[in-house]
């Protein structure tokens, strides 16, 4: 199955940011007037946005189930939530956020249709824990009739030759996969070319200092991360919301592939920097990682897959 095109092709999708506080911006926007919300929320962690502002785990969990209730109902009733967090980590003990927000969907009626596992290869090494290198996409519809693009997302299949066996009666010896290619599942890479071809893990490398997608901002995910929610969730046209939307990834990933983009955030730093991309997006001049393209993975030979000397001078004393 060809990959989708890596050209990045002039939008006619609107895209549109929003500087103020999610809560009350929220209440200028008509129920049941999105297909897809996608979100990253901050996760109480401490990061640079969020200095000033640390709060418990009951009362972090609190202000955002005011915000969850209140997206809930701008949803059509085809449409569906992607809500993306990590891990609050107190004290060095775990605390897995999507645990604390499944039942606040629950309770507005949402379903829970995929937790689905983006794996990345770098991240901040744990010293006194195993390092984490997920972080977990909950996807949640509004009724039992959603929207559910399965062909924009497949990945190739793995035994493309491979046909049915002789107990399928009138379909033994014909192929048994999709020529289309086959459902990715919910533990998705289609980074790295092996696994594209062979599994169906979401890995895809987190933004960090020699992304192309990277800014300033110190929490930034990828848009192949929104822009494969955004194809299988929406129709063309549709609108996309992000309340929490940074630096604009998921706003960019819906206007490139003519959806309507609406993004919330507090900072006018990063609201700025938003819409300084949108404007690099409708001009071709945006830099952003080509959809599945393979992780770089270091030549042999090459400074930074070389064993250090001093490596081996601590193997010879072991």
């Amino acid at each position: 199955m060809p990959r989708p095109s890596h050209k990045h092709l002039i939008p006619t999708a609107e895209g549109k940011i929003i500087t103020g506080d999610a809560l009350k911006a929220l209440d200028n926007i008509r129920d049941e007037s999105i297909q897809l919300v996608i979100t990253s929320p901050p996760y109480n962690i401490g990061k640079e946005y969020e200095r000033g502002e640390k709060m418990s785990l009951d009362e972090y969990v609190k202000w955002l189930d005011e915000i969850i209730t209140k997206l809930c109902q701008k949803i059509e009733p085809k449409g569906s939530i992607c809500w993306q967090v990590g891990n609050y980590i107190k004290d060095g003990e775990l605390f897995p956020l999507d645990y604390y927000f499944y039942n606040i969907f629950l309770k507005n009626g949402f379903k829970l249709r995929n937790r689905i596992i983006w794996h990345f290869n770098f991240g901040l090494h744990a010293t006194k824990r195993l390092s984490g290198r997920y972080e977990t996409l909950l996807w949640f519809t509004k009724s039992k009739d959603y929207r559910f693009n399965i062909d924009p997302i497949r990945v190739p299949q793995k035994y493309p030759g491979k046909r049915h066996s002789k107990r399928k009666g009138m379909k033994a010896g014909q192929p048994s996969g999709n020529p289309l290619g086959k459902n990715p599942s919910d533990f998705w890479e289609f980074s790295a070319q092996s696994i594209f071809e062979e599994d169906t893990i979401w890995e895809i490398p987190n933004v960090k200092s020699n992304h192309a997608e990277k800014t300033i901002h110190p929490c930034q995910f990828p848009c192949e991360l929104a822009e494969r929610c955004v194809l299988a969730f929406t129709d063309e046209n549709g609108t996309v919301l992000d309340p929490f939307v940074g630096t604009g990834t998921s706003v960019i990933s819906a206007v490139k592939n003519n959806r309507k983009g609406l993004g919330i955030d507090k900072s006018p730093q990063y609201a700025k920097i938003a819409r300084l991309r949108l404007t690099k997006l409708h001009n071709g001049t945006l830099q952003l990682r080509k959809l599945g393209e393979p992780i770089r993975a270091p030549k042999s030979g090459e400074k930074v897959a070389t064993l250090p000397t001093e490596w081996n001078k601590t193997a010879a004393i072991c």
